[in-house]
């Protein structure tokens, strides 16, 4: 099976975006797997968002993305991640308290969902590249929670973990990554949790091939604090973050919003 359609990105971890918040988060600061909460073996039924866009009569404040409308979260910074090669927004990633979570919807068939699959793919590509992925109960049903190797800028070699989760709607689909101290700390999991759950898919009416990525845009341009991700960077820390020496997953220009 092909894994990607019409020049968008596909669910599994290859596009990935890793960001300064997922650069800090490796087994050598202390952020391993076995700090993670042992969870059961049965799974949990999603009876919670994220919502299709026919299910919400709400009044929540959402940024609108195009094909997610995202809500807002007061201190969240907000990424939009563009593809170089086509300039398509390929992603969303919200940064909050030291952790991340991005998000990307797809197109997927009306009848059955691809979250299954596609998780399987997830952790065979972890395996393969070095790392190890445990398939696990969560909040929204079945989610991954992987280690994912990495080199520090040190030159020591370390596992960043990472909480892959989805969520099958009705002709789409979302996919989720969760880095950072979230990704192993259910009380600082919490606030992207429920920013997850919030989301609302925009899917259309257009006929779309099954995992093909679903549109997004920037955010308008009266959103307040826009600025690069370069000078938020410096703005923070006084310098860009060194990425790890281990990057199967690649980046594009991005833009950031602070809430």
């Amino acid at each position: 099976m092909a894994l990607f359609r019409r020049g968008g990105k596909d669910p599994a971890p290859q596009d990935t975006v890793e960001t300064e918040a997922e650069e800090s988060a490796v087994v050598d600061d202390g952020l391993d797997l076995d700090d993670a909460p042992q969870a059961s073996s049965a799974p949990v039924e999603r009876t919670g968002g994220p919502w299709d866009a026919s299910q919400v009569d709400d009044d929540l404040p959402r940024v609108d993305l195009g094909a997610i409308l995202l809500p807002g979260v007061q201190g969240m910074e907000l990424r939009m991640e563009i593809d170089k090669a086509t300039n398509v927004v390929s992603a969303a990633s919200i940064l909050l308290d030291g952790s991340s979570l991005q998000v990307q919807a797809f197109a997927a068939p009306r009848t059955d969902g691809i979250w299954d699959e596609i998780r399987a793919e997830i952790a065979e590509s972890v395996t393969q590249q070095g790392g190890s992925a445990d398939d696990l109960p969560g909040p929204f049903g079945r989610e991954l929670l992987a280690r994912l190797p990495v080199r520090t800028p040190e030159g020591r070699t370390g596992h960043r973990p990472a909480r892959f989760i989805g969520a099958d709607g009705p002709r789409w689909f979302v996919r989720g990554v969760i880095t950072g101290r979230a990704a192993v700390d259910p009380s600082a999991a919490t606030a992207l949790e429920q920013l997850f759950a919030g989301i609302v898919v925009v899917r259309g009416t257009d006929a779309r091939p099954p995992r093909d990525l679903l549109t997004l845009s920037l955010p308008g341009p009266g959103t307040p604090n826009l600025q690069s991700a370069d000078a938020a960077a410096q703005a923070q820390t006084g310098e860009t973050a060194p990425g790890p020496d281990f990057d199967p997953l690649t980046r594009g220009p991005e833009i950031t919003e602070i809430r």
